[in-house]
């Protein structure tokens, strides 16, 4: 065996030893622990004046594993570790176990010397001891298996979180990405009506009114602000390592925000010659939410609405006042509905119905609409009707009076 061949059992003291009699000595760092350990050791050191054996102090707070291989319950603790069978003493009187146990512990080593003696005669053909002991040096091994096993599943853990945690941003920048379309339409469609109706003459917007063109140029700037705002979480979720939508929740009006939505969509449901019918109550309260986010879910059910209601189709915009603490908002259309089976799977990320694999789309706008309410404690959920369409509802929490 190379010299350097050993594992060590405390930070000052070699492991491996050829003395036939190895003892193993737990203390732990309670002061109160301190003189109970001192009286042990000093006993040792008188023994070991008279007789020849191997002795390791071991501090349970350096060397847990150790502790955890000879499960250990209280320290400190005198372990016999050679020759076999290990024997642990414990508690408030080691020196009296240990005054007890001492001449049966040298017998033992004189009889395992004789049976090393008779062994030494019977070499197997490879050249090698038939007889195998447990030393100090195997129990290190073992408790630094442990020790090891244990590191490899924390990695494993750790694995798993930042693998999630990748996955998640995956997702959130997928959502956000999809969601930019919108704001990135409106604001176009704003400018390029400007510009179709600038007279470069007169400097002015001929065949617009002047409150047209007011509204367009809001619009347009609304809209530049709402892609702003979303590139900036783009951003941080790309450094960041939450799981959580980041939220601002303010005093809101969900009524007037979702009439400003539809406002925006007029032409999509406008081409389609959809009619829309809302019935939002002038006295619904105002909701603790973040502007920005609600303004994605309602564009989200609406943009979804207006894509899967035919042409001539329904959709409808409801407010209910439920209880003092939540606000529902509903959101119907006369569409192809979703399936009883699916409606728990619409909301999964990048979960598509059969029937929808050609239509434009990435499956994900659901997804975020839960993530964002969930993120206000709220809740979204999606009804069918029977003569066809689908209903989605979400819930939002009351602005404290």
């Amino acid at each position: 065996m190379l010299k350097h061949d050993y594992m060590p059992v405390s930070q000052d003291q070699p492991i491996y030893s050829e003395a036939p009699l190895q003892l193993l000595l737990f203390v732990d760092g309670r002061p109160k622990s301190r003189q109970q350990v001192q009286r042990i050791r000093a006993y040792l050191k008188e023994l070991q004046a008279e007789y020849n054996f191997e002795l390791q102090i071991i501090d349970v707070g350096q060397q847990p594993y150790l502790a955890e291989h000879f499960k250990l319950v209280a320290t400190p603790a005198l372990v016999k570790i050679h020759p076999e069978p290990r024997q642990v003493l414990a508690g408030s009187n080691i020196i009296a176990q240990l005054k007890n146990w001492w001449p049966r512990w040298q017998t033992a080593v004189d009889a395992y010397l004789k049976l090393q003696e008779d062994l030494q005669e019977r070499i197997d053909e490879n050249g090698r001891m038939s007889s195998a002991k447990s030393t100090i040096r195997s129990v290190a091994v073992s408790a630094e298996l442990i020790r090891l096993s244990d590191e490899i599943f924390r990695l494993k853990q750790e694995k798993e979180k930042l693998q999630e945690q990748l996955q998640f941003k995956d997702r959130v920048i997928a959502m956000l990405a999809h969601d930019l379309r919108n704001p990135l339409t409106a604001a176009a469609i704003a400018i390029e009506t400007l510009q179709s109706n600038y007279n470069l003459e007169t400097g002015g917007f001929g065949r617009l009114k002047p409150a047209m063109t007011a509204h367009l140029l809001k619009q347009a700037r609304s809209q530049a602000k709402t892609i702003d705002r979303m590139i900036a979480d783009l951003l941080q979720v790309g450094r960041g390592g939450d799981t959580e939508l980041p939220i601002i929740p303010q005093k809101m009006e969900l009524g007037k925000l979702c009439l400003d939505v539809l406002e925006e969509l007029r032409d999509r449901y406008t081409s389609k010659s959809q009619k829309i019918e809302t019935d939002i109550p002038q006295d619904l309260p105002c909701v603790y939410a973040d502007p920005e986010r609600i303004r994605q879910v309602l564009v989200n059910l609406l943009d979804n609405a207006i894509k899967y209601t035919p042409a001539g189709g329904k959709i409808s915009v409801a407010g209910l006042h439920r209880t003092t603490q939540k606000v529902q908002f509903s959101i119907g259309d006369t569409g192809p509905g979703i399936p009883d089976e699916n409606r728990d799977r619409i909301f999964e990320n990048h979960f598509r119905l059969q029937r929808d694999e050609a239509t434009e789309g990435y499956g994900i706008g659901l997804c975020l609409c839960q993530r964002i309410v969930r993120s206000h404690y709220g809740q979204i959920w999606v009804d069918s009707v029977p003569n066809g369409g689908a209903w989605f509802h979400f819930t939002l929490p009351v602005y404290p009076s």
